[in-house]
């Protein structure tokens, strides 16, 4: 008979922790699992699912716009933003419902409640002390913002998503993912945007050109972007913020909303107590097999801070419970993982930089391409679609392909699975394309840009 009321006790019940506690009571093990907050973690609450809604409402702005150039009438055009937030709750409530419902039917038991730790084979909920074999830590991340006169007054985007109005102008601080993408959002529903970002170009990590394009298509569609800037201070001004810029000039919005980061949510959880080791962030140390400092505690997902996209956080917690109690040695491969930005139009992402790639091979051959959406041919429109395949000289195999334009993130998530395989440039030249798509762009790039 075990010592321990469970083999694995589940903190934080996100992507990365339920595919955990699923697939480990699946296999036979006592799972149980805590949460405070709710059910689906950052994404399906205040992340992936509710932003993705937000930039279809906002994409039918340019949507009616297309229509009629090819001779739709459409008159009376009104937007409600209360109505898309009573209905994007009801379908977090409904997904919330679906991450419960699946953690009943494998038979993991559901404790609402914060769990913080009290010894390596411990923890505490409500007041009660639970043991368990193995502990894993699966509590994501939360919105930082920088310490500065005026900071009281910014939202962040958990509090984006339940504005009661939308405001008539706002300015956005930040410039990775989320930031961005909120830029698109607030743009395509009506809202004056600026875009504050403290380098001189936003997207640290993307490839070059797409990160250059993109932010020429959001100036042309009339997103005010302000690089190498910074804010100094914030103060209330009647209805409105007055905001002071780190050249001393001035701007006014109606919110100022922070996407400047995100720590893991590691605070007051007793990780110091019982010995977990941390990073300078508050990010949970692991080895390859998510282990922590503590043998017996586990952590996966954004709470590590490496890899912070929720199908790494599933494919970490599907690994563990693969390993714990199902004896596969499962690796994650995190070479050469997908990624999308939902600005707009959207960024698709796979395998190396151009620069990445010239640094670690030496001699690459470059392909691109530049072209107008079909969708966009019937009407006056800038927006260009931008597709880039590089090729390591060498072997010929393809290292990594980028794609600016409508559906990125569809098209690249195929493109993904090639280059897993290693396909070649020479593979993807004697695949026959798919007309009319844009898809077809990247099996008929035949001359190198250099």
């Amino acid at each position: 008979m075990t010592k321990f009321q469970y083999d694995l006790f589940v903190i934080g019940a996100g992507s990365g922790g339920v595919r955990a506690a699923r697939l480990s009571a699946e296999y036979g093990a006592r799972v149980a699992i805590a949460e405070d907050r709710y059910y689906g973690g950052t994404c399906v609450n205040v992340g992936c699912v509710p932003k993705k809604l937000f930039v279809y409402a906002s994409h039918f702005n340019e949507d009616f716009e297309v229509a009629r150039s090819f001779g739709w009438s459409i008159n009376d055009i009104r937007f409600s933003w209360q109505q898309l937030i009573k209905n994007k709750n009801a379908e977090i409530r409904r997904l919330n419902s679906v991450y419960e419902q699946i953690l009943n039917n494998a038979g993991v038991a559901i404790i609402d409640g914060r769990a913080t730790l009290k010894d390596a084979h411990t923890v505490e909920v409500n007041g009660e002390q639970i043991s368990a074999e193995r502990i894993l830590l699966a509590t994501g991340g939360w919105p930082s913002v920088p310490g500065f006169p005026g900071n009281e007054h910014v939202i962040t985007s958990n509090e984006a998503f339940f504005l009661e109005t939308l405001p008539e102008r706002i300015v956005i601080v930040g410039g990775g993912y989320i930031a961005v993408e909120f830029a698109g959002i607030f743009h395509g529903l009506g809202v004056d945007t600026t875009l504050v970002y403290r380098g001189p170009l936003f997207l640290r990590g993307f490839d070059q050109d797409l990160r250059s394009q993109l932010a020429d298509q959001m100036c042309k569609q009339g997103i005010t972007l302000l690089f190498d800037t910074r804010i100094k201070a914030i103060e209330k001004a009647g209805d409105r913020y007055a905001i002071t810029y780190s050249d001393n000039s001035r701007g006014d919005a109606d919110r100022v909303m922070y996407a400047t980061g995100r720590t893991p949510n590691t605070a007051n959880l007793g990780l110091e107590s019982v010995g977990v080791k941390m990073n300078d962030k508050g990010a949970v140390i692991v080895d390859e097999h998510y282990r922590s400092s503590v043998s017996s505690i586990y952590a996966v997902g954004d709470v590590t801070d490496r890899v912070n996209l929720t199908p790494v956080a599933l494919a970490e917690g599907m690994a563990l419970a693969r390993n714990l109690f199902n004896n596969q040695g499962t690796m994650v491969d995190y070479s050469n993982i997908p990624t999308c930005v939902f600005s707009q139009p959207n960024i698709g992402t796979v395998g190396l930089t151009e620069e990445a790639a010239r640094e670690k091979y030496g001699s690459v051959t470059i392909y691109k391409s530049s072209f107008k959406p079909m969708k966009l041919s019937l009407m006056q429109s800038e927006e260009k679609t931008f597709m880039k395949i590089i090729v390591d000289k060498t072997s010929d195999r393809v290292v990594g392909v980028h794609m600016l334009g409508p559906d990125a993130g569809e098209i690249i998530q195929g493109i993904a699975i090639a280059l897993k395989a290693g396909a070649t440039k020479a593979q993807f030249d004697a695949t026959i394309g798919i007309h009319p798509t844009a898809a077809e762009e990247f099996v008929t790039m035949r001359k190198p840009a250099n």
